[in-house]
């Protein structure tokens, strides 16, 4: 399965240190166009921290030496795909790896696929994608009802009321990904608090904190403890639940129930709720924020959401059968470029076009490049979900890992959670955006808008 790793400039920062570090050899230009080195010893690091991240220096990178690229870290060169046919070409005989489980379990401590032979990784790999849909399955009742609490909140606000979509969605996702992940415990707000909190100090190290150097030692000191309280608490989940027979299975059961040691539990855990809880809200801040300026697509999801499902709650097998709704989430993913870019290693010597790319080369797929190029989307920065009924389209964004089979399991997971907020919010109440504001992004682990979204709702009828 291809699945594609979030990360900003620091976390590939890092990536190529460990990479630099663990397979050392001879420095060799790949003979890709690109920029020379500003310095001797950091190569182009300065000239992406002057961008302000590593997504907008690849787009001027691409659009100044075209689709294949070179820049460097340190004596090292770095290769960058910004098409989807340079992409295809590399992705085909490429398409081992789990990148982004790898890549974050590495910067955790953990011991990620790469470490084990590959018919246990991908058993492993099974065993978690397995244990995401168990748990969506056994669980979509608690999802509709957070669903259902938050936008019963929501409909209680007067008109003019300015509500704040990162926090209230952030909020969601929290609550979403805790109580599935590790059961009634998390029904708690206060244990839901204290996790917020850890998520939020390991995430934002993870994100940028390499940026500038050395962290201090209160700052790491932190970031430790955060580390080590979830660890903790998902080592003790583990203990408790073990061997126990629930009618509320969470992840964590279904991942005992796999046989898994405490160990690869707490690992998986990690994973799964560090990474769901920004995807999943990220998707569902831009999803809300787009419908509130698109009227005429809100009135569309609005039709089919009423057609497919009338007066009843969306269930787990109606979700299939709302095309728009996931077009609507696949033109979010596209224009918001929630996770604007990948990487793999290159294992063995490779060739994109004409050129050769040696073994052990960091290859960077420029995500949030290729989502907006011309070439493969019409109106590539316009908000437009029916483009998505085009199969060459849709061909075309399951190849970039976001539909389909190739998308992560953290995507497909807040796909449905999304799907549920969706269907039942826009049923209830009107979207409306705030006049004057203005949403900018903030491209790092995953895309988020730099200040709180804010919208104002209005019931509908």
């Amino acid at each position: 399965m291809l699945d594609f790793a979030i990360f900003a400039v620091t976390f590939v920062i890092i990536l190529i240190g460990a990479v630099l570090y663990l397979y050392p050899s001879s420095r060799r230009a790949s003979g890709v166009p690109g920029l020379n080195p500003t310095e001797e010893k950091d190569g182009n690091l300065q000239d992406i921290v002057n961008k302000g991240s590593l997504h907008e220096f690849l787009v001027g990178l691409h659009d100044k030496f075209g689709s294949v690229a070179s820049f460097w870290f340190g004596r090292r060169p770095v290769v960058s795909l910004g098409s989807v046919d340079q992409l295809r070409q590399h992705i085909n005989p490429n398409w081992t790896t789990d990148s982004f489980e790898t890549m974050l379990k590495s910067l955790l401590g953990y011991q990620s696929g790469s470490g084990v032979g590959a018919t246990e990784s991908m058993i492993r790999k099974k065993v978690y994608e397995g244990a995401i849909n168990k748990t969506l399955e056994s669980n979509f009742p608690l999802l509709l009802q957070l669903v259902e609490e938050l936008v019963d909140k929501w409909a209680s606000y007067p008109k003019s009321q300015h509500t704040p979509l990162c926090a209230h969605l952030l909020g969601l996702a929290m609550k979403a990904v805790t109580q599935l992940a590790m059961g009634s415990r998390f029904q708690d707000d206060a244990e839901v608090i204290r996790f917020r909190k850890n998520h939020e100090a390991i995430w934002s190290e993870i994100g940028k904190g390499y940026l500038d150097g050395e962290k201090s030692s209160s700052r790491k000191a932190h970031y430790e403890s955060a580390l080590a309280e979830m660890e903790s608490v998902l080592k003790s989940v583990a203990k408790q639940r073990a061997g126990q027979e629930s009618s509320h299975s969470s992840f964590v059961n279904y991942l005992l129930q796999a046989n898994l040691t405490e160990r690869q539990v707490m690992e998986d855990g990690m994973v799964f709720t560090l990474a769901g809880c920004v995807i999943t809200a990220n998707l569902c801040i831009w999803a809300v924020h787009f419908l509130s300026v698109s009227e005429a697509v809100q009135d569309r999801l609005y039709d089919e959401l009423v057609e497919v499902l009338g007066d009843e709650p969306v269930s787990l097998e109606k979700i299939p059968q709302l095309r728009y709704c996931q077009q609507v989430l696949n033109e979010t993913v596209r224009t918001a470029k929630l996770t604007p870019m990948a990487a793999r290693l290159q294992e063995v010597e490779g060739k994109v076009d004409q050129h050769v790319i040696p073994k052990e080369t960091l290859v960077i797929y420029a995500l949030g490049v290729v989502l907006q190029d011309a070439d493969t989307w019409s109106l590539p920065y316009r908000f437009n979900p029916d483009r998505f009924a085009d199969e060459s389209v849709m061909k075309s964004f399951s190849l970039l890992g976001f539909s389909g089979s190739q998308a992560c399991p953290e995507l497909r997971f807040a796909y449905t959670v999304a799907a549920i907020l969706l269907s039942t919010l826009v049923r209830r109440l009107r979207l409306h955006s705030v006049k004057g504001q203005v949403v900018e992004a903030r491209y790092e682990l995953v895309t988020t808008p730099k200040d709180d979204t804010w919208i104002t709702v209005s019931k509908r009828n």
